[in-house]
């Protein structure tokens, strides 16, 4: 978690969260409706469990990265809204949260942000699945937005757009690029440029793996991790999913009623 401790100093600078926000939540409130208690697992800085609470919801967040949460309850408190942020990662969300329950009482979850892909291990994905599935109440809701690897995979596309942000006289430009392992797995770095004035640019990279996850390996490992009538979008706009072209999978999916 390196990389995210680090990241997240700069993360609210590298997102866009006013278009992002504004882009998103409502596919996320239409996916949610009716239901009351939602868990945003590797939630980053917390945006979308704030925005959520803040329409309603009984919000919570976790996150492997101390330093995301860090800035999640920073940003709760900004926002004046409650919500409940825990450091726990993919695999101890259901006997984390809420602290030390070990019961299901999410009427929802999210993983957003290509965060599932981080669960690189052997059977590591599984246990994540099956750990969101204990989160949830029968019948509760799934909702994971990742990229396109289907796509990725194919063009072998190594850059990723670039984020800028200027505070005043201080600017930062972010770069994303993949690196493709013999292994199958991908090293995901993210360039941080920054500089005040004219004064030379100071920079950091750090990296991840991650797992390019298809929609194959999603349609396969969902059902055996306890989940049903499962839903694919090219983007949280609700878009039609296009392999060879969107530019991400978005999966709603729910906790089989008798599970």
């Amino acid at each position: 978690m390196q990389m995210y401790d680090q990241f997240s100093i700069d993360y609210d600078r590298f997102v866009n969260w006013d278009n992002r926000l504004a882009y998103e939540l409502p596919f996320l409130e239409r996916a949610l409706a009716g239901r009351e208690r939602v868990l945003d697992a590797a939630c980053g800085t917390g945006r979308h469990a704030i925005a959520l609470a803040q329409r309603g919801f009984k919000a919570s967040g976790a996150d492997l990265s101390a330093g995301m949460i860090e800035r999640a309850r920073a940003n709760a408190k900004e926002a004046g809204v409650e919500v409940d942020f825990q450091q726990a990662g993919f695999g101890e969300l259901a006997r984390s949260i809420p602290p030390g329950t070990g019961s299901p009482d999410f009427d929802g979850v999210l993983c957003l942000g290509n965060s599932l892909p981080h669960a690189v291990g052997p059977g590591a994905l599984e246990a994540a699945l099956r750990d969101f599935a204990a989160c949830l109440r029968p019948s509760g809701v799934l909702i994971l937005q990742n990229r396109n690897f289907d796509a990725v995979s194919t063009a072998r596309n190594r850059w990723m757009e670039p984020q800028s942000h200027r505070e005043g006289e201080r600017e930062w430009l972010f770069l994303r690029f993949y690196d493709f392992l013999p292994s199958g797995l991908i090293q995901f770095n993210v360039v941080t440029l920054q500089r005040e004035r004219d004064q030379p640019w100071q920079q950091q990279i750090t990296s991840s793996m991650l797992r390019p996850l298809t929609q194959s390996d999603l349609a396969e490992a969902l059902p055996a991790a306890g989940f049903d009538q499962i839903e694919w979008f090219g983007g949280l706009g609700g878009e039609s999913f296009d392999p060879a072209a969107s530019g991400n999978l978005v999966v709603l999916a729910r906790k089989k009623a008798d599970g």
